[in-house]
């Protein structure tokens, strides 16, 4: 087996995992990692976004939300480096896709969202995105 991938969803899984970590040659590489972002805190992530691409402008520039999405991500420290483009003009962006963030970085990247769009007056098109998302976050931290 050269690469494999077990989500811990029930006892069986967690039981395969146990058998193949029993088996695995020395030498093997192990990796956990929280779980990756739910679908629906991407649809909300680009529903905020859109809203903040269609409201608000930056040093004077609007921008698309894929845009703001490098914005958001870079100023919550996520590396993001630039290269030169291929045809030599102008730049591009590498660094962290947001479908790599696990659920609780996503929820660290949406609660930022919502307090800057508090500042700086961004009214969301669906109010309700904003208020379940708060709500299971409080029953999560209960």
């Amino acid at each position: 087996m050269s690469k494999a991938l077990l989500i811990l969803a029930n006892d069986a899984i967690r039981s395969r995992a146990l058998s193949w970590v029993g088996s695995a040659p020395l030498g093997t590489r192990l990796e956990f990692r929280e779980p990756q972002r739910s679908l629906s805190q991407n649809a909300k992530l680009w529903a905020m976004l859109t809203d903040i691409a269609r409201q608000h402008e930056h040093f004077g520039q609007r921008y698309e939300p894929d845009a703001w999405k490098i914005l958001f991500l870079t100023a919550l420290g996520k590396e993001l480096r630039l290269a030169p483009a291929l045809d030599g003009k102008g730049v591009v962006a590498l660094g962290t896709s947001s479908s790599k963030l696990s659920k609780s970085e996503m929820s660290d990247l949406l609660e930022f969202m919502t307090a800057w769009g508090a500042e700086n007056g961004i009214v969301w098109s669906d109010p309700t995105l904003i208020q379940a998302d708060a709500a299971s976050t409080r029953r999560a931290a209960a």
